[in-house]
């Protein structure tokens, strides 16, 4: 086997209040997760193609406000044969995309406000300045506001109740995941393990968050596979959270 098979996996259901989050990062050989500010670079056309199979398994697909600045997002699958398998289950064509923004200060011209092939929704802080939701807000996008306090916990929260959605992928970036795994509802971590090594003391990681986790208090997560790839040098791991 060279790649693990994401279009069917045995997920667990919802738990109360929020959906299921998975999350799907690539990294290098030295813990890096991205080259010259963006990702691209650190996984082959293989990973690209296990990123799209496991937005089959979606009803949202999340990224922070600094990865779509970066390099864009969507939520399309990129296969047709897909998105049929998607519509055989009883799900739309494409899961909905979602960003949430601290600021607001986003590139409007990117497919994710421009495209109407795919639903998405933009979360936004209370405390983002006003002109900045109407420009959002003028785009089509549905954007919905969230409190100064625990704003992703809230988001959650309308992900699962205001939009029904059963399961979370995030696909980035760092901060956000650093806030997921502080409110320890990361249920399953994906990650591809690239043959490549980046370096640099500034450079991000997969998880950045301003306060490293204590030992007694560190996210425990159990291996569910690991598979290499030796065409490309990769190693495609899934971890599922100890609970």
């Amino acid at each position: 086997m060279t790649k693990p098979d994401y279009t069917a996996l045995d997920l667990r259901p919802a738990p109360p209040g929020r959906p299921y989050v998975l999350m799907n990062m690539v990294m290098s050989l030295d813990g890096k997760a991205a080259v010259e500010g963006t990702e691209q670079g650190l996984g082959s056309k293989v990973d690209q193609r296990l990123m799209r199979d496991l937005r089959l398994n979606a009803d949202i697909v999340l990224s922070g406000a600094g990865t779509l600045r970066a390099t864009g997002t969507s939520s399309r699958l990129g296969d047709p044969i897909l998105e049929q398998v998607r519509i055989s289950r009883g799900k739309p064509r494409f899961p909905i995309a979602a960003v949430i923004s601290e600021s607001g200060d986003l590139p409007l011209d990117k497919v994710f406000f421009t495209a109407r092939d795919f639903d998405a929704v933009v979360y936004l802080s209370k405390g983002a300045p006003a002109q900045r939701r109407a420009a959002l807000a003028a785009t089509g996008r549905p954007v919905y506001p969230l409190p100064l306090r625990s704003p992703v916990a809230a988001m959650l929260k309308h992900m699962r109740h205001g939009l029904g959605a059963e399961v979370l992928l995030v696909e980035g970036g760092p901060s956000l995941n650093a806030e997921l795994f502080r409110l320890g509802v990361v249920d399953e971590y994906f990650v591809t393990i690239g043959p490549v090594v980046v370096g640099g003391r500034e450079t991000l990681t997969p998880v950045e968050g301003e306060t490293a986790f204590e030992r007694k208090a560190l996210p425990r997560f159990d291996l569910v596979w690991a598979v290499p790839n030796t065409d490309t040098g990769e190693i495609y791991c899934r971890y599922r959270a100890r609970r």
